[in-house]
């Protein structure tokens, strides 16, 4: 390149001199002048084909490339492409595709007209989807439990939403019912004993969605379920607490009392149930006897002082044992309103995220069967998205988890089932005929 310039130099100076004895040199000048042109010309050709920004001629694509070379090619996403699903996940409509199988769904319940406050949380999935936009299969290593969800064995998709009406209360509940329990009682893609059935991972919606949720459990597993609870509030509350002259049978279906209606049906498992993270104002000492009889342990959010992270996951797994079949439902306002502002009932005094997703990773043992992430309302967010991002990254341990101990149990089983053969081979003389 400097001996390009220095060429360049060379011609202008050369045209000055032959310049100043005009008009004698005029025919000089001329073929001067040429011959530079030609040596400009050459030079800028040679510097834009060298040229960091060129863009260089490619080869005609065949017209029909191997599947495997085109998903090489194009079957990739950044963190801020793509349609937007949950951890950029297969999106399957699972409602009406029966014929493609899933081991655990992420399905979306855009409700929020059963609220006592601030509305909104029928936006709650979309924002959830969108603030989990940076975990992607290349990079969803969880560096806690060393494994990536994404990659695992199981198979995970983004079920879509169930289209539940705005319009009447009573019929949103019908469909909820009905669509948790269509997913919850198919096949899954993994065929095992220690993965009966699909496991769903809905995102709220306000908190009601959990009373449809337990129904449909109920009949998968024909019993009823323990809930571990992670709330501000009770949601234990009787109907009649929320005073009104009005009286009406759908205003019983609230996101205050759904765990009560629950309790009535015997859906939940009275004795072996958690809340978690409670701060909230009550009526008054009677909230607690109802809760009571609901057979519900309370932990408080001071409670973090005292016992810390380790305490309250021992707390939890000692009242619910890690056998019985478990609903986790965490309403996202169970975090302090300063982190995440995007609720419709906040209540100042919340734990941080931190201490949440490390009370969640401690109760891997449990035998979670079903969850949600519930009341993310992104009208109340802030611009960065904070609360959606919680609950993005709490999604995200939900399935760590599951991959984690559906994978310890299939390893405990296969081993049981080597033993087994083994002591079969033993008692038979069989082994040492072999």
């Amino acid at each position: 390149m400097r001996e390009h310039q220095v060429q360049r130099r060379l011609c202008g100076d050369i045209l000055l001199d032959q310049y100043a004895k005009l008009p004698s040199g005029i025919a000089a000048v001329m073929k001067l002048v040429a011959r530079c042109t030609a040596v400009w010309t050459a030079l800028i050709a040679l510097s834009a084909s060298s040229s960091f920004y060129d863009n260089p001629d490619q080869d005609p694509l065949p017209p029909h490339q191997p599947e495997q070379e085109l998903l090489k090619k194009w079957d990739f996403e950044w963190g801020f492409s793509g349609i937007s699903t949950f951890a950029h996940l297969k999106h399957v409509k699972c409602l009406t595709t029966p014929s493609v199988p899933f081991d655990i769904g992420i399905i979306g319940a855009p409700f929020d007209t059963a609220v006592s406050y601030r509305p909104g949380a029928r936006f709650g999935p979309r924002a959830i989807r969108a603030a989990s936009a940076r975990q992607t299969a290349f990079r969803g290593f969880n560096p806690r439990r060393g494994l990536n969800p994404y990659t695992s064995p199981f198979t995970i998709l983004d079920c879509g939403d169930i289209p539940i009406t705005p319009f009447d209360n009573a019929l949103a509940l019908t469909q909820m019912t009905a669509a948790f329990h269509t997913l919850g009682s198919r096949n899954p893609a993994l065929a095992h004993a220690a993965n009966p059935h699909p496991k769903l991972l809905t995102l709220g919606g306000d908190h009601s969605i959990a009373l449809p949720a337990l129904r449909a459990l109920n009949k998968i597993y024909d019993s009823p379920i323990a809930v571990v609870h992670f709330d501000a509030h009770l949601d234990t509350w009787h109907p009649g607490k929320y005073p009104s002259a009005w009286k009406s049978e759908q205003s019983d279906f609230n996101h205050g009392s759904m765990f009560w209606i629950a309790s009535n049906e015997g859906l939940i498992l009275n004795g072996s149930s958690a809340h978690a993270g409670l701060r909230t104002r009550l009526s008054g000492p009677d909230d607690w006897a109802d809760d009571d009889r609901q057979g519900f342990l309370r932990i408080s959010s001071d409670d973090i002082d005292d016992l810390g992270t380790t305490g309250i996951i021992s707390a939890i797994i000692e009242r619910v044992g890690t056998e019985l079949p478990v609903y986790l439902s965490l309403d996202i306002d169970v975090l302090d309103p300063g982190l995440c502002p995007g609720t419709g009932t906040p209540e100042p005094g919340g734990w941080t995220s931190r201490e949440v997703i490390r009370i969640l990773r401690g109760l891997e043992p449990l035998n979670v069967v079903g969850a949600d992430i519930v009341e993310v309302a992104p009208a109340y967010d802030g611009v960065g998205e904070q609360t959606a991002l919680v609950a993005a990254q709490v999604g995200f341990e939900i399935l760590t988890s599951w991959v984690g101990r559906g994978m310890k149990e299939m390893k405990k089983l296969k081993g049981a089932v080597e033993s087994e053969s083994h002591n079969i081979f033993t008692k038979t003389g069989l082994r040492d005929e072999l």
